[in-house]
């Protein structure tokens, strides 16, 4: 049973990839009907598919390809021609072989689907007898139309409720020696047909030797050979995963282990074992990385997995919509990880009937236009980076996007006042909206206005990106940037006050440093004008929480992210760098916390949270903090000494004493501190907003330069003056404090009139304040 069981595993797999060939090569036949070596290769497909079905007892599928295969070795033997017509009923049976195949993968039977193929199979018998098929459906009508005419048995139909017990019994009789009878028919029916069946097999066989010539037999041969040796083995994609998983794992220990090293490098200079250790750890990590390439190629398919199923679409298209296209089909070779071809499928499925339908012109239209007759479509495929770009093009009509606004408008996308704001770019993502289309009338190609919303909701998925470029009369280019997996990733990693995030770096399309002055607000939201583009803008603490003090520095980093048609300004404290990341699951208690996709684990053994790019598109627009008025708000709040504090670090009780009664005119808020430790926890915890920090440099736990390198490592302190106060006058000293972050250099003793002066100068407060 196991072993009946296995060969039919078998002919499921091997049937599935006959007859998604045999769907290309038909369209490719109807394109080329004099190659009459592919003619022969669609020949031996079907009869391949007929003798295993046969041999396997699926006599409903057998049945089918037989009188399929019997129309095309008359096509193969110059006795019929593959016409329009002809190749559509080749076609719907083909679909209907697919059909089959699912039935029996599911049933592990032909008949339990009730599929009816008596209508193909009657039209391919009046192919193969040269009669028109019009002709055909016309009797078939007429034969409809007369058939129920001699059916007088429901009329005699027996009164069952009126019969005494023997009569019922006696009827209940009659009714078996029926069925028996019908069962003893169908057996004796089956078993005369069998030798028909091994007689068929040797004679469809047998037109193959003799159109193969013998210079054909031969080159034919070693092909087979070259294919014997090679062994393949099937593997779940669980233990794939579980693989990759461990790779994952080994990927961290590498990242750990390349940071540890630069840390004993540092520590240990000049040692004689660094040599050693460097060349160990340098081993390590290519290796690391040969195996996560070689594991990864594992979970590699090609795209042509997806593309070859796009020439028979269109070929079926271009019929219904009276149209002439070509597809073009340019990098099928290019490898995606297995997860990501599976969700490419249904979006480039909507993209081409797009194109198909609202992009190429009719035929008249186009010789009007002066263009060919027949329009192009082109499919194509191509890396670039750690992404995998996959382009659509059409030679057709092109978008324009007035007419875009306007329907947006007529269904109530948008409202005139965004129409008059937006650009062509942004005027071609409105095909993405929910509910949006362009069709005249709801057709079975389009008009309902979700299969480009399909598109987006794919691709966002994917962390994917689509760009848009389109010129009237000339066509529209649309093309799709998906990362090659999502099982390890290249990640941007960015600071925000204490926190660290990584954003997929797939969804990075540039990082900008820009000033406080080029942020407008526009209805109450943040905006950047990038190179004639209008960008929103959110900081990424107020997207999660992150506690901070509002960093009043003149310049801030912006990390521009796109998905599918959209972009977003992200505004980060410090951009750590690039990152290759393993994405960790949150675990039970943590999962579900919207805009984070996992956590990973750095270098250094700190845990990171990995942004969900497609859930920060839609938390932007839920901000609403003005940060043009923020910056206003911290100036105006600041013009009163009783607004200032200072905070003065000494762990001498006098020294303290002394810098507190010489700024006391000033009239400021002071506060004390008797080491840097303490210093620098009240700094950290921002429950004070000091303006300026007196440190002394000879302190107990941590001296004053430790403490200001400290402080500078935080963003939002980057132009907190730090004024060191402290005895210690030689050149080396001051130098020391300039690069550890101190803004001046007071040195003992000093005069309570300078040292006021320079604090008032540093902290902007104006003489007129002075007490």
């Amino acid at each position: 049973m196991d072993d009946l069981r296995e060969i039919l595993e078998d002919f499921l797999i091997e049937a599935f990839e006959l007859v998604e060939q045999i769907d290309q090569d038909l369209v490719e036949l109807e394109n080329n009907p004099e190659d009459l070596e592919l003619l022969n290769r669609i020949f031996r497909v079907a009869h391949t598919v007929k003798g295993s079905s046969s041999f396997l007892n699926f006599d409903v599928l057998t049945r089918l390809t037989h009188h399929m295969e019997d129309v095309l070795n008359k096509a193969r033997r110059d006795e019929l021609k593959i016409t329009p017509e002809v190749m559509d009923v080749i076609l719907e049976s083909v679909d209907m072989m697919k059909a089959l195949l699912q039935c029996i993968k599911e049933n592990s039977s032909d008949t339990e689907c009730g599929i009816e193929i008596d209508d193909i199979c009657n039209r391919f018998d009046a192919i193969s007898q040269g009669k028109p098929l019009e002709a055909l459906e016309e009797s078939t009508e007429t034969a409809e139309e007369k058939a129920p005419e001699p059916q007088p048995e429901p009329e005699e139909e027996p009164d069952y409720a009126n019969m005494s017990d023997e009569e019922v019994e006696a009827e209940i009789q009659r009714l078996l020696e029926e069925k028996m009878k019908e069962k003893e028919a169908k057996k004796a029916k089956k078993k005369s047909a069998e030798p028909k069946k091994q007689a068929q097999k040797p004679a469809a066989a047998a037109p193959v030797k003799q159109t193969s010539s013998p210079a054909k037999a031969d080159a034919s041969a070693p092909k087979k050979v070259a294919s014997t040796p090679e062994q393949t083995i099937r593997v779940e994609v669980k233990r794939l995963d579980h693989l990759m998983n461990l790779i994952g794992e080994l990927v961290l220990g590498k990242n750990r282990l390349l940071k540890i090293y630069d840390d004993v490098e540092e520590r240990y200079e000049g040692e004689k074992f660094l040599e050693e250790l460097n060349q160990v750890v340098s081993s390590v990590s290519l290796v690391t990385t040969d195996l996560q390439i070689a594991v990864m190629k594992t979970r590699m398919l090609p795209v042509s997995k997806v593309f070859n199923k796009f020439p028979r679409l269109v070929r079926d298209l271009s019929r219904e919509l009276n149209k002439e296209i070509e597809l073009v089909t340019i990098g099928e070779d290019t490898e995606l990880d297995k997860s990501i071809v599976e969700e490419i499928g249904d979006p480039l499925v909507h993209m081409i009937r797009n194109s198909c339908d609202h992009g190429i012109e009719s035929p008249d239209e186009r010789e009007a236009k002066g263009k060919p007759r027949k329009g192009t479509v082109k499919l194509k495929a191509y890396n670039e980076g750690n992404q995998i770009v996959i382009a659509i093009e059409d030679d057709g009509a092109g978008m324009d996007p007035e007419f875009l606004k306007m329907k947006a408008i007529e269904k109530g996308v948008i409202t005139e006042r965004e129409a008059d704001q937006l650009s062509d770019k942004e005027a071609y993502a409105l095909i993405f909206r929910p509910g949006f289309s362009t069709a005249a009338k709801v057709t079975g190609v389009s008009g309902r206005g979700v299969g480009m919303d399909v598109v987006k909701t794919n691709i966002e998925k994917l962390n994917g990106i689509i760009d848009i470029d389109s010129e009237l009369g000339k066509g529209s280019v649309f093309k799709l940037k998906i990362p090659l997996t999502l099982a390890i990733m290249q990640s941007l990693l960015v600071s925000v006050q204490e926190e660290f995030f990584a954003i997929p770096l797939a969804s990075v399309l540039e990082t900008v440093r820009i000033s406080m002055d080029e942020i407008y607000t526009i209805e109450g939201k943040n905006v950047l004008r990038l190179r004639n583009e209008i960008l929103s803008l959110v900081r990424l603490s107020d997207m999660f929480g992150v506690e901070q003090v509002f960093d009043g520095g003149e310049h801030v980093y912006v990390v521009i992210i796109g998905l599918a048609e959209s972009k977003l300004g992200i505004i980060v404290d410090g951009l750590v760098g690039q990152e290759e990341i393993v994405i960790k699951s949150m675990g039970d208690y943590l999962q579900g916390i919207e805009g984070i996709a996992g956590a990973t684990i750095r270098g250094d053994g700190g845990v990171t949270l990995i942004t969900d790019v497609a859930a920060m598109m839609k938390l932007a627009k839920e901000i609403n903090v003005d940060l043009t008025q923020q910056t206003s708000l911290e100036t105006v709040q600041k013009t009163k000494p009783e607004d200032f504090h200072l905070l003065i670090v000494d762990d001498s009780k006098t020294d303290r004493t002394i810098m507190k009664k010489s700024l006391a005119p000033l009239g400021v808020k002071l506060t004390e501190a008797t080491n840097g430790v303490e210093a620098l926890n009240m700094i950290k915890t921002g429950d004070i907003n000091f303006d300026a920090v007196l440190i002394d440099i000879e302190m107990p736990q941590m001296d004053g330069y430790t403490l200001a390198a400290e402080i500078r490592k935080y963003s939002r302190y980057k132009n907190l003056p730090l004024l060191a106060v402290t005895s210690r006058v030689s050149k080396a000293d001051r130098l020391r404090g300039i690069e550890s972050g101190m803004t001046e250099y007071i040195t003992k003793p000093y005069s309570a009139e300078y040292l006021m002066e320079t604090v008032r100068k540093n902290i902007n407060l104006p003489v007129m304040e002075v007490a």
